[in-house]
């Protein structure tokens, strides 16, 4: 049996645009580049516009990640809520869920807009055509990854299928001023899934971030085009969906226990908001070999760096001691100030003396068991004042005269961790 190759003609790729002759491109200086102002949109729910920051930019793409069953779709579809009206029609595309679950989540958000429209469509072609005949100022893609391009043999969330289809969508938004929301997976570690590329293709990444078993949720940005990504915004997971927390603080300490040994309260920086949060040690001796050393909502590594400073510079035997970090809120502590509070509520979890309830305590530790400076250390002392702390342990490196704390506060310098211990326990 022979067989033979029939020829056939390939069908051309189509470009993605005509070839310009080289040489064209003209620099120019950059005094002479017009301001440009970015006119935002309000967005109703204050939170959200803070990390976006101060409103959604017309034509701009905003990727959205987060755990699955965090809040996302929520979240989102009280946005565009907000942002749907008669005038301006917004258009919820949901490629993983059909029409009618929509329709029975915004029923229990209590959400009844005539200015919402939602198109249950996975094809990225149909997704925009139904843009182009609507018109919409805002368009929630959820999610990225179950949308396709029909000319891509590749199935679903592949790397060219979430490429390809990025890519359109922020071709389409830019000359309409479409402000598009994107829907993101996250991997078993917690980044967006799919292409890095797919991150540096949008204006913005925002995560959502929270334990599911805890009522509060973080909306953080990790990157903006249009604003700072030092903000964050706090919400609340309640029955009628996310509900703003305009004082974090005060949420966080209401349940703190006033006699209770190995607690310790630190102010950290989400943002530029200061935040007052409880940290919990405890402290019990192992059945084991080897001792424990568990943190939830902070890093096991810096745990066990403390652990040892505790051990070697304050004189602390904690070598058979099981230890156990919590950060109370289901929050998560990534900046160095809060050293000084874990250290002090394993300290006072091990000799069974509480630290006084009026007292912060805000420092980063050195390996010597030195404690240095931190930032904005001001306005850390004002919040904590405005929620009746009367006494702040501070490192002394800061220097008399650079902090002014508030009339109401008292400021305790320490030089080392040895120090804050014996002026925090006796």
């Amino acid at each position: 049996m022979v067989e033979t190759l029939e020829p056939r003609a390939a069908s051309a790729a189509s470009p993605r645009g005509t070839p310009r002759p080289v040489g064209t491109a003209r620099p120019q200086p950059l005094t002479a580049v017009a301001n440009a102002g970015v006119a935002r949109r309000p967005l109703p729910m204050e939170e959200f516009s803070r990390v976006l920051g101060g409103g959604v930019v017309p034509g701009s793409l905003v990727l959205v990640g987060g755990d699955p069953g965090i809040g996302k779709s929520t979240l989102l579809l009280q946005a565009a809520a907000g942002l749907a009206s008669h005038e301006t029609p917004v258009l919820y595309v949901t490629a993983e869920e059909s029409a009618q679950q929509i329709k029975l989540r915004a029923d229990r958000l209590g959400i009844d807009q005539d200015g919402l429209f939602v198109l249950s469509e996975t094809s990225i072609d149909e997704v925009l055509g139904a843009a182009e005949a609507l018109k919409p100022i805002a368009m929630i893609v959820d999610s990225i990854q179950t949308v396709y391009a029909e000319e891509i043999t590749s199935a679903a969330g592949s790397v060219s299928q979430v490429r390809e289809c990025t890519a359109r969508l922020m071709a389409f938004a830019k000359p309409r001023d479409l402000a598009i929301f994107i829907v993101g997976h996250v991997t078993k570690e917690g980044a967006i899934a799919g292409p890095r590329v797919l991150e540096h293709m949008v204006d913005a990444v925002l995560y959502l971030e929270g334990d599911r078993y805890h009522q509060y949720r973080i909306l953080r940005g990790v990157k903006n085009r249009f604003g700072s990504t030092d903000e964050v915004g706090v919400f609340e997971m309640a029955e009628v969906g996310m509900r703003e927390v305009p004082n974090p603080s005060a949420a966080f300490l209401q349940e703190r226990a006033d006699n209770a040994a190995g607690s310790a309260v630190t102010v950290a920086m989400e943002g530029t908001r200061p935040i007052l949060i409880e940290v919990q040690g405890l402290t019990t001796s192992s059945a084991f070999g080897n001792a424990r050393r568990t943190a939830n909502g902070f890093d096991l590594n810096r745990l066990q760096m403390l652990v040892a400073v505790l051990t070697k510079r304050v004189g602390i035997s904690l070598f058979d001691q099981d230890i156990f970090v919590n950060v109370v809120g289901g929050l998560k502590l990534g900046e160095p100030a809060a050293d000084l509070g874990i250290a002090l509520a394993i300290a006072s979890s091990f000799r069974e003396a509480r630290v006084n309830t009026e007292m912060i305590a805000v420092g980063e530790i050195g390996l010597s068991g030195e404690l240095r400076s931190v930032s904005q250390l001001e306005r850390r002392l004002q919040e904590a004042a405005k929620l009746g702390f009367r006494q702040a342990l501070v490192p002394a490196t800061l220097g008399r005269g650079l902090v002014r704390p508030p009339a109401e506060m008292t400021l305790t310098r320490v030089s080392s961790l040895a120090d804050a211990v014996q002026a925090a326990l006796g």
